[in-house]
């Protein structure tokens, strides 16, 4: 009986260590990713830029797939007023559409191909407490999704390139 005792108690040990042991495996596009173009694929197939020739941005994703993604116009235009508050209504304008910001959590859904972002928060306040899916490809240190088509038909496009 004490032999049978003592090889379930190693047994139990030896699984016991090999969980602690084991570490989750980090979310495959964890990372800090820099953006490398914000085009947009016109009803015609004619692709364009979307937010200007030098597009600015960063998508930070953590192990367990928070993300934070920015993406600005590089010649937004700037208020004169050096003031948040006293714009104008064409600097206002400017701010929100040279802008695209959002948080939350994101997901790969494999089988389909797309990114799930589930969003927590967003320059765009439509957009929190909502589910957005978009089609990617990833090869090596770039990462590529399309957003669901605008209602004038043009198709967003994000190209981000891993940075570490």
């Amino acid at each position: 009986m004490k032999l049978l005792t003592g090889a379930l108690f190693a047994l139990l040990a030896g699984l016991g260590a090999r969980d602690a042991q084991a570490q989750p495996r980090p979310f495959p596009l964890q990372g800090t990713w820099i953006l490398v173009a914000a085009d947009k694929r016109l009803p015609n197939g004619e692709i364009t830029r979307d937010y200007g020739e030098r597009p600015k941005g960063t998508l930070m994703v953590d192990a367990t797939g928070q993300y934070s993604l920015q993406i600005f116009r590089s010649d937004r235009l700037r208020f004169g007023s050096n003031s948040k508050a006293d714009g104008s209504a064409d600097e206002f304008r400017a701010a929100v559409m040279g802008s695209s910001t959002h948080y939350g959590a994101l997901a790969i859904d494999e089988r389909a191909g797309e990114l799930v972002f589930s969003i927590d928060g967003a320059s765009f306040p439509n957009w929190e407490g909502t589910t957005q899916r978009r089609k990617y490809t990833r090869d090596g240190a770039e990462l590529r999704y399309t957003v669901p088509p605008r209602a004038d038909g043009s198709v967003p496009i994000s190209v981000w390139r891993r940075v570490d």
